[in-house]
């Protein structure tokens, strides 16, 4: 077999599949803030509050393998729309401990699941085998495109990767 698919070199194949997946990311960021006001980093991170009666920044960013300042960021953000609120711990006045509203809930009652949720639904579906292949490939184009050092979390959102400043 050559390396053309229905006439287009697999690398033109390649490069289409990667736009189709940006493209993909970006819609789903601009559908979630049209219909819901916000984007994927703040519903990640409304999400796991949810999961929590309350949280300090500190684990919330850890859980989230976020930066703690990108995450102080993106609840100050949140705060100002009453979707959180913070308080000092009694026992540690240093720490500041986030607590979901109800108008969080509500929100999350609508809002649809963030796009790595749809997908990690489906990748966990996959043999082994086929996930360690999907892996492989992704870590070699990640080495191709000369992105190894990009400090990435794993949330799928438009914007750069290191820092959401202002695309949270």
């Amino acid at each position: 077999m050559n390396n053309k698919t229905r006439g287009q070199p697999l690398s033109n194949e390649v490069l289409i599949s990667l736009r189709r997946i940006m493209q993909a990311v970006d819609l789903h960021s601009k559908s979630l803030n049209k219909k819901y006001g916000i984007t994927g980093p703040q519903l990640v991170i409304l999400q796991e509050l949810s999961e929590h009666k309350e949280i300090s920044v500190g684990e919330l960013a850890k859980t989230i393998s976020l930066g703690q300042a990108t995450v102080t960021g993106v609840l100050n953000r949140l705060e100002k729309r009453g979707f959180i609120t913070r308080r000092r711990s009694e026992k540690d006045k240093r720490r500041v401990l986030i607590r979901a509203t109800e108008t969080c809930k509500n929100l999350l009652d609508e809002a649809p699941p963030p796009l790595q949720e749809t997908f990690l639904n489906q990748f966990e579906k996959l043999h082994n085998w086929e996930q360690h292949m999907v892996l492989s490939s992704l870590q070699r184009m990640v080495v191709m495109m000369g992105a190894k050092a990009i400090d990435a979390a794993p949330i799928l959102a438009t914007g750069p990767v290191s820092n959401f400043n202002g695309q949270d």
